[in-house]
């Protein structure tokens, strides 16, 4: 199974990222956790961009918070799919890294999902890989049946409860 990274701008961004993280190893998918920022370490976020479909990598997720151009920095210098998950700082509460993040110019896209939303960046690597992986499909279908059956039985509860 290929690998996903996750990388984040700063130590800072760790509480979200970890839902990413804990999402990952719930599914068994194999995962490295790293910092590197595209202002302060540019040449390392580089450098491991570029190594890593070698390195085995399938999907890269990047985290950062206010001018966050990881996610863009990365994609740069990659072809594989890159995830960018915009944090929320005091300032201006997200919105400057979203769209940092989901603005990339035509021919380096970036997948960006809501401010702070890692576990969906997660779900989605974990969707990227199982085009390819069978097993990883059939752990997806389970949790989507098993959410399913879990939102029927709430409705059936307020139905019963307030349609009379």
């Amino acid at each position: 199974m290929k690998k996903v990274a996750v990388i984040m701008g700063s130590d800072s961004d760790l509480p979200v990222v970890e839902k990413a993280i804990n999402t990952l190893k719930e599914y068994g998918v194999p995962t490295e956790v790293h910092v590197y920022s595209a202002h302060r370490t540019p040449e390392e976020a580089a450098a491991f961009s570029k190594s890593a479909r070698e390195n085995g990598f399938g999907v890269i997720i990047a985290a950062a918070g206010m001018a966050a151009h990881l996610a863009g920095a990365i994609a740069a210098n990659t072809t594989l799919p890159v995830i960018g998950i915009p944090c929320s700082s005091k300032v201006l509460e997200g919105m400057d890294a979203l769209l940092s993040t989901v603005m990339m110019p035509p021919g380096i896209p970036v997948a960006t999902v809501g401010v702070n939303t890692a576990k969906n960046a997660a779900l989605l690597a974990i969707e990227i890989l199982a085009v390819t992986d069978e097993e990883l499909q059939k752990k997806l279908q389970a949790d989507r049946d098993a959410n399913r059956a879990k939102i029927v039985e709430k409705n059936k509860a307020i139905e019963a409860q307030f349609n009379s």
